[in-house]
């Protein structure tokens, strides 16, 4: 066999090389990964693998729409689950009892491995459940991210104690996780029929809103508000907003989970309007603090992401007022892809390389992700879905063409994680030693 080594100036080993037991370098990385002391943490690992595949599902829904491969079912639901239960929620577990206990002046938690092991077997369960409409295998995959949802919930608040210093961020990050609990019990039950049991009157829709508007919103502010400091190196603008900020942004995904719940729009409309202004006041609170300088892309990265939640709002009112022609129903489709690609993955090219760096390569000067090309494809990518929805004879271009931008977004990215972590690994290696003597 022979033997890769990153690093061969540091290599200590002085045998044959050829001889390197691969038992024992698969056993070093076990070692490494969940016995030793390290800034390794797992949720990471998975979030790599996570992005990885969602990179490969925009290839494949590009590829297609195209016509040069068949629709697999289940696999817009892979698309967008990807991205939201895969990357972004395995980020916020292995992350947010990190920031609570670091704002709360205590030592950092060890890992809660009950809580990595119920997500990721509820997430495996649910990629093979889903494809195969799978009732059971649809519960229980929805039954166990609940209950590593729970233990979140219950670690946070354990974490917290008395000290105000952890609160900015940690109601935002409750708030959340008590609308994932929602979207969890929802979206289990559109594969199963609780719908009618709940007395949803749009189920599918309530789902969304629970997960989009309640649990990333919540979490991502909550992100914002206490790792801006470090990754901008100054303050918020306005540190007082940040409660009414908060509690309008959790009524107002209240209200828009109870709007499509009682099919009244009465709770949906004033629901937009306070999480719109919320959020419009939180990405001033990120951009106000650079007028008058240049702005780094990563900045730009998060603060244009908020655009696309904006684009389903403009047309709401058509879709509300059932305006003759206009293509309700296609919005309805595909708004939510474009709003996961261009919102969360966006927010997530610039967050999730800078933890990345903190936690992996912790000696390094850590940086926002995302650069110029990263931030045009993206767009690009979501004006090329917004356009395959209105121009029907193009559509299938159109749609491919926008899959392909994002593939093409993700890819610097990708490998830009990959790269972190095998660094890491490295570093971890040359710090404990080869995996030698059969």
């Amino acid at each position: 066999m022979t033997a890769i080594i990153a690093r061969p100036d540091a290599c200590q080993y002085t045998g044959d090389c050829g001889r390197i037991c691969p038992r024992r370098a698969i056993r070093r990385l076990l070692q490494i990964i969940f016995i030793e002391e390290n800034n390794l943490n797992p949720f990471f690992l998975i979030t790599i693998l996570f992005a990885s595949l969602a990179a490969l599902a925009a290839l494949d829904a590009s590829l297609a729409s195209y016509g040069l491969v068949t629709w697999f079912n289940g696999l817009r639901w892979l698309r967008v689950h990807f991205i939201t239960l895969g990357m972004l929620t395995e980020v916020a577990f292995g992350l947010l009892p990190i920031l609570v206990a670091a704002r709360a002046k205590l030592p950092q938690p060890k890992v809660r491995w009950d809580i990595w092991l119920a997500l990721n077997a509820g997430l495996l369960t649910l990629l093979i459940g889903i494809p195969l409409v799978n009732g059971v295998l649809i519960f229980t995959g929805g039954t166990l991210v609940f209950i590593a949802a729970s233990l979140l919930i219950k670690q946070l608040n354990d974490l917290r104690g008395a000290a105000e210093s952890a609160k900015p961020g940690l109601k935002f990050y409750l708030a959340g996780l008590s609308f994932l609990w929602l979207g969890i019990i929802v979206g289990t039950g559109l594969w199963i029929g609780w719908g009618a049991v709940l007395r949803i009157a749009v189920p599918l829709e309530v789902h969304i809103h629970a997960n989009n508007w309640g649990f990333m919103s919540l979490i991502f502010a909550g992100l914002l508000i206490d790792l801006y400091p470090s990754f901008a190196k100054r303050s918020l603008a306005w540190q007082r907003s940040l409660t009414p900020i908060f509690w309008m942004m959790t009524l107002g995904a209240l209200l828009l989970v109870l709007g499509p719940w009682l099919k009244n729009e009465w709770f949906s409309v004033p629901g937009i309007i306070l999480h719109l202004t919320a959020t419009l006041w939180l990405v001033l609170n990120v951009v106000k603090p650079y007028f008058g300088e240049k702005i780094p892309v990563g900045i730009v990265h998060l603060a244009s992401s908020y655009l696309w939640i904006v684009a389903p709002v403009l047309v709401a009112p058509l879709i509300l007022l059932k305006v003759p022609g206009f293509p309700g129903a296609g919005i309805e489709a595909n708004a939510p892809q474009a709003l996961i690609y261009g919102w969360v993955l966006q927010f997530g090219y610039a967050l999730i390389p800078y933890l990345f760096t903190r936690f992996f390569l912790p000696k390094e000067e850590a940086k926002l992700g995302g650069n110029w090309f990263s931030w045009i494809t993206v767009h690009l990518g979501g004006a090329f879905l917004w356009a395959s929805i209105f121009i029907k004879e193009y559509q299938a271009i159109l749609h491919g063409t926008a899959y392909t931008l994002w593939l093409i977004s993700m890819l610097p990215i990708v490998i830009d994680l990959w790269r972190i972590t095998r660094t890491g690994f490295v570093q971890l290696e040359i710090n404990g030693g080869a995996a030698t003597d059969c």
